[in-house]
């Protein structure tokens, strides 16, 4: 008899003003997708939150807003304070952000309420580099992102 295993589930939440958090979600999302991952995209404010106790693996990014998570993707992680059933799934943070020390981090106060939450954190958090206010993205950071979601892929 064959034993056939489940698939896996992810879900790539974001939250992005100009687009820049948007193209690296998707291309993250790509990659999930062609390393065997069924995956889906979501705004944050799309996201069924029904729906989430079926997923393996969460992926949270946003761009960074005054050093630190946006509004609207810290509101999200806020309502999943009173779901259950999401203790041990994987997790992964991301953020769009300038080059600059004095940027701020977003992924790393994700990460750190994701595992608050439960979570289990599959890979730390990584930054995707915006040249501007409204972009574009350092060249190459989707094909990376890309890259990423192959990996965490094969870490499912």
């Amino acid at each position: 008899m064959r034993v056939v295993k489940p698939l896996t589930r992810a879900l790539v939440v974001y939250y992005s003003k100009f687009g820049n958090t948007e193209k690296i979600a998707k291309a993250l999302a790509v990659g999930l997708q062609s390393g065997g991952i069924d995956t889906d995209t979501a705004k944050v404010d799309e996201v069924k939150y029904d729906e989430l106790d079926k997923i393996d693996l969460l992926c949270v990014g946003t761009p960074v807003h005054a050093w630190n998570i946006s509004k609207p993707a810290r509101e999200f992680l806020e309502r999943l304070e009173d779901m259950e059933g999401l203790s041990g799934k994987k997790a992964f943070a991301f953020d769009t952000k300038f080059k600059s020390r004095l940027a701020g981090s977003a992924g790393g106060k994700i990460e750190k309420k994701l595992k608050g939450l439960g979570f289990d954190i599959a890979k730390s958090a990584v930054s995707a580099i915006v040249l501007g206010n409204e972009g574009p993205l350092e060249e190459g950071a989707e094909g990376t992102f890309r890259q990423m979601g192959e990996e965490l892929a094969k870490m499912m």
